[in-house]
């Protein structure tokens, strides 16, 4: 699992504009205004020696029934909670606020893993304003500008030094099928994982979000073993107020992508959701396998049949058509020992290999069957095909025109490839190459 770089401060101090120059491309919103960003915003960064997710999150937005104060504590809390580094921005121009203080309270007894920078330092002549900043008791602070990117270099090589590597036996973990549980909040995660269980592993409330952390459970069913992780709830953005419940995105976040397989948790009162949707996504993007869960099944109407259901949900998550479903009621335990069955079922799916000679036969069969639009009046022609990778199924296909071939007629390949190779519940990616 890569670790986490979370970029915390007031608002208004730069927390994007250095999110964007990490990342190396414009990814958060920029803007000269207080809490432009209002989620959490995070991407998966490649570009130095260890790979990390950097997370640019919010300005401190004060609300009527908490103080400021009393939400930076909250966000600086979970931030320590959530992250290996957490940077901790200032404001080089606007000098030493009061905030600043309440913030640097929190994290001066982690000084280990949170590196304090003073932004808007545009040069050598221009640090003369970080001297101020000694005053909240630290040792090193790291002058930038993340505008102009002067001093950036040694925030990365300070960043990276204080990166937690996986353990040897967190490596080690990876012979059992790890399954993360995500869904909305409510939809009866906690209840679905004691009911596999057999136990009460997790903390069951109606009150949505009752799940903050995530909790690893591994268990065992005759042979085969797995880990289970409860995750918190996944909230549309627009409700995403408090940042005790962003973090939680976070954890979903941080499951998914250490995870073999993940069950998204649908309500069946509720049918497919555009939430739904986002967390399928993520699924899809991040190359995990996917099982829908159906909850609460058992409070649906009888003339709703699962096949009426399956349609609906085909139609909504059209990505998602080829993830297996699973109807279940977690109050009276129907259908929930089917779960483990299929997660198997995909978890081998995910592994499978196909040989070289044998794509190549089906390659040459398909493209005789149903040929490629002329491409600027030439012909595109795929010469070749190879499995280059497994979790997910990962195809390097040799062409004429790469950049020539049409999204139609790469759905039309990677159908294909379902129909008669299977690859169940798993995503397919095929790259397309210059002959």
């Amino acid at each position: 699992m890569r670790p986490f770089v979370a970029i915390v401060g007031r608002p208004n101090v730069g927390k994007s504009t250095l999110f964007n120059r990490l990342v190396g491309f414009r990814k958060a919103i920029v803007e000269g205004l207080p809490g432009v960003t209002r989620d959490l915003n995070y991407a998966d960064v490649d570009r130095f020696d260890t790979p990390f997710t950097l997370i640019d999150t919010g300005g401190f937005e004060p609300v009527v029934q908490e103080g400021i104060l009393a939400q930076v504590a909250e966000q600086c809390r979970l931030a320590l909670e959530e992250a290996d580094v957490i940077i901790f921005l200032l404001d080089g121009k606007e000098g030493l606020a009061p905030t600043d203080r309440e913030i640097a309270r929190i994290l001066r007894h982690r000084d280990m893993k949170v590196l304090f920078v003073v932004n808007k330092i545009d040069g050598p002549q221009h640090e003369g304003r970080v001297y101020d900043f000694y005053g909240l008791g630290v040792d090193i602070l790291y002058p930038i500008s993340a505008q102009h990117n002067y001093g950036i270099d040694r925030l990365i090589e300070a960043t990276i030094e204080r990166l937690s590597i996986p353990s040897p036996q967190e490596e080690g973990k990876a012979a059992a099928i790890r399954i993360a549980v995500v869904g909305r909040p409510n939809v009866g995660k906690s209840s679905l994982i004691n009911c596999i269980l057999g136990y009460e592993r997790v903390i069951v409330h109606e009150a949505p979000g009752t799940t903050r952390d995530a909790i690893d459970t591994p268990f065992s069913v005759g042979e085969r073993k797995y880990i289970l992780v409860d995750t918190a709830g996944i909230r549309r953005k627009s409700r995403i107020s408090l940042r005790l419940e962003k973090y939680s995105v976070v954890e979903a976040i941080k499951s998914i992508d250490r995870a073999d397989v993940a069950l998204l948790i649908m309500d069946a009162q509720e049918s497919a959701t555009e939430q739904d949707a986002r967390i399928g996504g993520l699924i899809h993007d991040k190359g995990r396998g996917g099982v829908i869960v159906v909850n609460k099944w058992d409070v649906v109407k009888e003339e709703v049949t699962t096949s009426a259901y399956t349609e609906g949900i085909r139609e909504r998550l059209k990505f998602l058509y080829n993830t297996p479903l699973v109807f279940t009621s977690a109050v009276t335990g129907a259908g929930v020992a089917q779960i483990l069955e299929v997660v198997d079922d995909v978890a081998a799916e995910r592994d499978k290999r196909i040989p070289t000679p044998k794509l190549n036969r089906w390659l040459q069969g398909v493209t005789e069957s149903h040929h490629h639009p002329r491409f600027h009046t030439r012909s595109v022609k795929f010469s070749y095909i190879t499995q280059v990778s497994a979790r997910p199924p990962t195809f390097v296909i040799f062409t004429n025109y790469p950049m020539g071939v049409h999204a139609a007629y790469k759905r039309y390949l990677s159908n294909r490839l379902r129909e008669d190779f299977g690859f169940v519940g798993n995503p397919i990616r095929l790259i397309f190459r210059k002959k």
